[in-house]
């Protein structure tokens, strides 16, 4: 596994083992138990200590964090909006468009299985997630007008035609149109086509 570096010269892996230590009751025992599924349902976690404190997960960015107050120990998952919880283990920022977390009070128990497939699928939306970005950056070059294009995201996912009147707003978005076969126009924004 590896492990993030921290403050102070310790690995970010000696300090949440001190935090679990340090908290002594059922707060400690339970973050204990939720880090070992969780290294046991991604051998490659990263262990990092971050904002004066918390103890996060990372596998190519942040799976999720867990605090620990006085009632619940929680797990927040930075992108648990995305991820499918047919066992319905959130059950805390559940508002939200992006973050869903688990609150584990006193004497609860959570599903092994079920929480070490969100953890799974969390890790690989995000490496998902930075294969698309790196896609992304080879492709934000300014289409040419005249190019042949296929639109990958948006309103006209799976298109294709023709760029036309390239622009730049003020904004700096760039758009353009896209003329179909069909004699068809639509615009679209330049980062949703490929060319």
């Amino acid at each position: 596994m590896k492990k993030s570096g921290a403050g102070q010269g310790q690995s970010a892996s000696k300090l949440i083992s001190k935090r679990i230590a340090d908290l002594g009751d059922w707060r400690g025992e339970t973050l204990g138990r939720m880090r070992e599924l969780i290294k046991a349902a991604d051998p490659d976690v990263v262990e990092e200590w971050k904002w004066m404190g918390t103890p996060v997960w990372s596998h190519d960015g942040i799976i999720c964090t867990g605090e620990s107050y006085k009632s619940v120990v929680k797990l927040t998952f930075a992108k648990g909006a995305s991820l499918k919880d047919p066992a319905r283990l959130f059950n805390s920022s559940l508002d939200g468009n992006v973050r869903r977390a688990i609150d584990i009070r006193e004497g609860e128990e959570i599903d092994a299985s079920a929480f070490k497939a969100l953890i799974r699928q969390a890790a690989a939306l995000n490496t998902a997630g930075k294969s698309q970005s790196s896609r992304e950056a080879k492709s934000s070059r300014k289409p040419r007008d005249g190019a042949h294009c296929t639109v990958v995201a948006g309103t006209h996912k799976g298109k294709s035609g023709t760029v036309r009147d390239v622009k730049t707003s003020k904004t700096g978005h760039v758009t353009l149109t896209v003329v179909q076969k069909s004699g068809e126009r639509f615009k679209t924004l330049a980062r949703n086509v490929q060319t």
